[in-house]
């Protein structure tokens, strides 16, 4: 009874963990999607806000907006020469702006100066191991709003401004 009571144990065992390995499985190969691409970033003035839209190629990823003290390109650390007083840093990630082979796949400005009421420079500041970061200069504190469009895929922040229309 004893030998019987140690195969049947054996047997839920083994297909206790077959079954947990199947199902762990799964879901990250099923989870595995490639990086977007970043391909563009473009700006424009509106009668109480610029816009800054980067555009996509696959889904939109994560996106943060953060305030800086300055701009620094990723990795090196050097100075993005763009005249401003404040600072915002627009972080995408996972996303990539080059394709598997290393060709680049970004074909907007990589350091624009810009005369809009609030926006006054946008930069490409890093592409580096799943990070895709721009930098944007601007003349005043800036206040933000971000979201996402689809059809075709981008990430949107709209900076606020007094009416410039009237």
């Amino acid at each position: 009874m004893n030998h019987l009571r140690r195969r049947r144990l054996l047997a839920l065992a083994t297909g206790a963990l077959l079954t947990a390995g199947i199902t762990l499985a799964a879901p990250a190969s099923a989870a595995v999607r490639p990086a977007p691409l970043v391909v563009n970033a473009r700006w424009g003035g509106h009668c109480t806000y610029d816009r800054i839209v980067i555009d996509l190629r696959g889904h939109v990823p994560q996106a943060t907006v953060t305030r800086v003290p300055r701009l620094v390109h990723d990795g090196s650390g050097a100075p993005v020469p763009l005249a401003g007083k404040h600072f915002l840093q627009i972080r995408l990630h996972p996303a990539a702006a080059h394709d598997r082979a290393g060709n680049g796949t970004y074909r907007g400005p990589e350091l624009v100066k810009i005369r809009l009421p609030r926006l006054k420079g946008l930069a490409l500041t890093g592409d580096f191991e799943g990070y895709v970061t721009f930098g944007a200069a601007f003349d005043g504190k800036p206040s933000f709003r971000s979201f996402t469009l689809h059809g075709p895929e981008r990430f949107v922040l709209d900076v606020v401004h007094r009416n410039v229309c009237r």
